[in-house]
């Protein structure tokens, strides 16, 4: 039998506590019970004067953002909305049922007032950080690394064509010194490395200039932030670094590393990272830092059912590689970027049965180039083999993959409203914290 309710219960007075219209396994006290969130008064009371009108509660303020990055609330207007309607939020806060909000621009303008030039954001995220690590969740004997784009509040046509400097790569001055050491034991005249480099056209925002323009594949091409971060093995956020979409992976993961090194629990084993940082430059560094290469398979670049460079064999002893057909390609010299030509014999070539599988240079003659730093690459693939590379490469979708699933999806990380880099390096780093201690309360819980 169908039932019509014909009481309307809008209008009625209950005298109700708000304690009991939050569930009790609501996501908001399983945060509020794992951490107590009066650490953030010693972090901005230097920020605040000794006169003038009472403040906000700073917790209330900082919360207001937790709430919003928890669960991924759009934009800050939106969070106040929902927390005027949601008992939950309220309860969070420690505000009354009746009680005021306070208005969407208040974070913004403490923000630019107090918040913009300080630290107090890395020592939110590293506080929680360190919860998690004192509570025994860290296992950092594998740090899984990575990099996410983030879309930039810019329009992909607002660009413009700009001439602009080269950024030096991390390993340049070592890699310089290195190549000048090399041609001067071999009798030859170093380079000279002081000139400058030719600008660079690239295109450059004229809404955010400090985003970069990604291209990859056939991807959209888009304004974009990349968010570089560090993980462990249990998915526990250790760092990260924000920097315009354009910059290589590679370029990042030394900083990133040495970053995490101020944490006092540092103590890894090896790094894993897929192909993007798989590169004579980052092998060297792992190799220096002693820290074990994690690195993927990469397919050989060539012609299908040609022979490639895996297809020749480098003889260490002589400098020098042998072909298929057992002839030897002989060393050139070492150029401005590390690189050195093997070249093979152009008669001996020109007679040989395997000539079209091997070259079509109309010269007939192979060249292979390797790398100053290619025995710290040889060394990161023999150890590819092994059977403890295999096991820690396939955690990288368990790990920092599922980092970056669960951020775009449940956090509003996928694209950003913010402009510029420091303040989307707060916005991601604030993010990560809360991912963070999500994670602590629902294991605590």
């Amino acid at each position: 039998m169908m039932t019509r309710r014909t009481i309307d219960s809008r209008n009625c007075f209950e005298i109700v506590s708000i304690e009991d219209l939050v569930p009790k396994d609501h996501l908001v006290r399983k945060v509020d019970k794992a951490l107590n969130f009066d650490f953030i008064y010693p972090l901005v009371e230097s920020m605040y004067s000794s006169q003038g009108r009472p403040s906000i509660d700073p917790v209330i303020l900082f919360k207001m953002v937790f709430i919003q990055y928890l669960f991924g609330i759009r934009s800050m207007r939106q969070t106040i909305k929902e927390i005027e309607a949601n008992m939950a939020y309220r309860w969070f806060l420690g505000l009354e049922i009746s009680e005021k909000v306070p208005h969407f621009s208040t974070f913004g303008k403490n923000y630019i007032r107090r918040f913009k030039d300080t630290d107090v954001f890395y020592q939110i995220f590293f506080h929680i950080l360190n919860e998690a690590h004192d509570k025994g969740f860290i296992d950092d004997e594998v740090i899984f690394i990575d990099s996410t784009h983030i879309k930039a509040n810019a329009n992909k046509h607002s660009g413009e064509r700009v001439l602009v400097e080269q950024e030096v790569k991390f390993y340049q001055t070592k890699l310089e010194e290195e190549i000048n050491e090399v041609r001067v034991a071999a009798g030859k005249k170093p380079f000279d490395f002081s000139e400058e480099r030719e600008p660079s056209l690239k295109n450059i925002s004229t809404t955010d200039s400090e985003s970069g323009y990604f291209v990859k594949g056939e991807k959209e091409r888009q304004f974009a932030y990349s968010a570089h971060t560090a993980c462990d093995k249990n998915g526990f956020i250790l760092g990260m670094q924000v920097t315009p979409g354009n910059i290589h992976d590679s370029q990042i993961l030394p900083s990133l590393v040495d970053g995490l090194k101020s944490l006092p629990f540092y103590h890894p084993y090896g790094i894993a990272a897929d192909a993007g940082y798989k590169t004579p430059a980052i092998a060297k560094y792992l190799d220096e830092e002693g820290l074990r290469p994690i690195l993927p398979y990469t397919r050989p670049r060539g012609k299908k059912g040609s022979f490639r460079k895996p297809d020749f064999v480098y003889d260490e002893y002589y400098d020098q590689y042998l072909c298929p057909a057992g002839e030897t390609l002989r060393a050139g010299t070492l150029n401005r970027e590390g690189y050195r030509n093997y070249l093979s014999d152009k008669k001996k070539c020109a007679n040989c049965p395997m000539l079209e599988k091997c070259t079509e240079s109309q010269g007939h003659q192979k060249i292979i180039q390797r790398h100053l730093w290619q025995p710290y690459l040889d060394k990161a693939e023999e150890l590819r083999y092994t059977k403890y590379n295999k096991m820690q490469y396939s955690k990288r979708k368990e790990t920092v993959e599922r980092i970056f699933a669960d951020g775009k999806e449940k956090h509003g990380l996928r694209w950003t409203k913010l402009r510029g880099l420091i303040k989307n390096q707060h916005y991601v780093m604030l993010v990560f914290a809360m991912m963070n201690l999500k994670k602590i309360a629902t294991w605590i819980w």
